[in-house]
């Protein structure tokens, strides 16, 4: 591909090994949260939020248990300021959850941020300025020093305006386009900020180390982090935060990789939301550490609601395949897939497992509202027999015998190919019960009645071909009277007679299912099913739809 010679790395390693991290194998506890959604998130809409949609997102990330939430940039316009005002005066922040405010390290910006925070109880003031090469070169064009200037300025602006205004306020510092920035320099200019914050085990301040463009493989952002991390004054009392994009399709690695590092924070969006491609994605690394027995300290039990408020306020959706949330991907298409969550889900059934071990599935979906039926087990033209008769039993409560899942297996994956579709359950049943349940033509059932206690006899009534007939017949039990029955009387050979039976599963508790197979003179089986209340009257409705289904194939 061409053009790959103008790209160059553009990244900066750290001077000295920072690799403990890869000595960790894996993320033991949940970061502190913070959703920037009504930041981040909003400010890359195309439509944002208007007021009434902001209010309700913000209460929905309180539900979902975030404790820190950015809220905006109220200096940057009315809407934001209006906003947080409306969240303070209203008395909608609850009193374990901290707001976050973004600010420039401007002056008026500065004293904008601080009249809109008045009556908060608790708020994060967050203050960030540019510092990678290119920011520095190409858009505010002013040395290393001038820069360090501009932060450490608007650092004791926060300190004297934080003494003017009633309320408890965190400092946050983030330099921005960290990821771009020489790491010695990155280093040296969050030193001058702490400096003059002086940060202390009662006064801790927040030094946030963003992926604004993320230009490097997830081990250098770790080793990035992590020589942060131990090179920052005060560290004792620094919260050391991370807040990856994922322009290089990489931000829940970073994130993962980073909190081994030392990140003690995590700041992202629900999904991912964001400029460009996005920020890092909270319910993606929340629930990769409930799929690790970890608690992730965030409610996402019910994620379809979540998906549900989330695309009707952003006006974007959830991807069919994004991790946990998309609607596919708890589900199997191929038969070996199906074959084996059904096996595994049945194991649970008679194994007392502590543990989720069920193939193919990371966690059991129901822990985030999702549901069996129609979400694990999909049926098309790349479907397995396995996977079409646990749709049958989980769903109909019908447990088909092994050697008959086969035969309609087949009959379903000829269908979805030549309808060139997925098939829903409900048509899954349709075919089931059209093939073979209750078969009436050209014989229907009727009843049938014993002879005298003293012998096997059965006396039956049936139409054959629409006409009144009773025969008689006898044999080892009822079952196996009429099947004598049918092939001496109506001359319908066939051998092998198969038999099974149970209770039906789902529904009615009084229905009994049957299922008969029997094999024609060539070898080949035919399968009918039967359902009654009666079992006896079940499996002689099995039989006869067996049999109707050998006899049309022969006309």
């Amino acid at each position: 591909m061409e053009g790959y010679q103008k790209y160059t790395r553009t990244y900066f390693m750290p001077p000295e090994k920072s690799t403990k991290w890869m000595e960790k194998e894996y993320v033991t506890k949940a970061p502190q949260w913070c959703s920037v959604d009504l930041r981040d998130g909003n400010q890359a809409l195309v439509v944002p939020m208007n007021l009434e949609e902001k209010l309700e997102y913000f209460q929905i990330l309180v539900e979902l248990g975030f404790k820190e939430i950015e809220v905006g940039f109220p200096a940057a316009s009315e809407t934001e300021f209006t906003f947080l005002r409306t969240l303070i005066e209203q008395d909608l922040i609850p009193k374990d959850v901290t707001i976050q405010v973004l600010t420039q390290a401007r002056e008026h910006i500065i004293r904008k941020t601080f009249e809109s925070l008045k009556g908060a109880h608790k708020a994060v003031v967050h203050l960030y300025n540019s510092t990678s090469v290119a920011q520095r070169e190409q858009v505010f064009r002013k040395s290393k020093e001038e820069i360090i200037e501009i932060a450490v300025r608007g650092a004791e602006l926060l300190k004297q305006c934080s003494l003017e205004t009633e309320g408890d306020f965190t400092f946050q510092y983030s330099p921005e386009s960290f990821t771009g920035t020489e790491i010695e320099f990155a280093l040296e200019i969050c030193n001058r900020v702490l400096d003059v914050w002086q940060p202390t085990a009662d006064n801790k301040v927040i030094i946030n180390l963003p992926a604004t463009v993320s230009l490097s493989m997830p081990h250098v952002y770790a080793s990035q982090i992590e020589y942060m991390s131990n090179h920052l004054k005060y560290r004792e009392n620094v919260i050391v935060s991370i807040h990856p994009h994922n322009d290089r399709g990489t931000g829940v690695a970073d994130a993962e990789l980073g909190m081994l590092a030392g990140a003690d924070r995590v700041e992202g969006t629900l999904f991912g939301n964001g400029e460009r491609t996005g920020n890092v994605d909270i319910v993606t690394l929340a629930l990769n550490l409930f799929s690790h027995g970890v608690d992730p300290e965030l409610h996402l039990e019910n994620l379809p609601r979540v998906i549900e408020v989330y695309e009707r306020m952003t006006k974007m959706n959830v991807h069919e395949r994004h991790p946990y949330g998309g609607e596919l991907v708890f589900t199997a298409f191929s038969g070996s897939h199906q074959d084996a969550i059904a096996k595994g889900m049945k194991w649970r059934e008679t194994h007392a497992e502590d543990h989720w071990t069920v193939p193919y599935l990371l966690i059991d979906p129901a822990d985030i509202g999702r549901e069996y039926e129609g979400d694990i087990i999909r049926i098309n033209s790349q479907s397995g027999k396995g996977g079409i008769a646990y749709v049958l039993k989980q769903t109909y409560g019908l447990d088909l015998p092994l050697q008959m899942r086969e035969s309609f297996g087949y009959r379903v994956k000829n269908v979805s190919d030549h309808m060139n579709k997925e098939l829903s359950t409900e048509e899954i049943y349709g075919i089931f019960k059209e093939e073979y349940i209750n078969i009436t033509k050209p014989i229907e059932f009727i009843q049938y009645t014993f002879g005298d206690e003293s012998s096997a006899k059965v006396k039956v009534n049936m139409n054959i071909d629409g006409e009144a007939t009773e025969l008689t017949g006898a044999g080892n039990g009822t079952l196996d009277a009429i099947s004598q029955m049918l092939q001496d009387k109506l001359q319908i050979q066939y051998s092998d007679l198969t038999y099974t039976e149970h209770a039906l599963e789902v529904g009615s508790q009084s229905q009994a299912v049957s299922y008969v197979g029997i094999s024609a003179n060539n070898g080949e089986v035919f399968w009918g099913c039967g359902i009654d209340a009666d079992i006896m009257t079940s499996s002689i409705k099995a039989l006869v739809s067996a049999v109707n289904k050998l006899v049309i194939s022969n006309r």
